[in-house]
């Protein structure tokens, strides 16, 4: 190894009481890269099942039928929960009356495990 030269080891102590301490070993300690965390944001978010929103309004859209989709809309997929709004009130008491269906049709396209319930909310 190369030994340092007499201005070298000048800057060097300079630059260590300018800064008050030694030249840190590794410049990119304490640094991390955000894909460490996405799955913990994720799952505090209660989103850690994966589900695209796009992929759940057009598997939606393909289950539930023209009519069914024109006054329904996926708002949310949470914790495995998946809200929908519906326009009608009517609607909604036959959407009840479909659920177990309807839930198993998603399950089906969408993977078992991914959601759990379906629920209704007016508007």
């Amino acid at each position: 190894m190369k030994k340092p030269s007499h201005s070298s080891r000048i800057r060097e102590e300079i630059l260590r009481e300018w800064r008050g301490s030694e030249e840190p070993s590794d410049l990119n300690a304490g640094i991390f890269r955000a894909q460490q965390f996405v799955a913990a944001i994720l799952k505090s978010a209660g989103m850690e099942d994966g589900l695209n929103e796009d992929e759940v309004r057009a598997t939606w859209k393909e289950l539930a039928g023209d009519f069914i989709a024109r006054h329904t809309e996926p708002l949310s997929v949470k914790g495995g929960h998946l809200i929908l709004r519906v326009t009608q009130p009517a609607l909604r008491f036959q959407l009840e009356q479909m659920k177990p269906m309807l839930l198993s049709r998603i399950r089906a396209q969408l993977g078992a495990g991914r959601i759990k319930t379906i629920k209704f909310s007016l508007g």
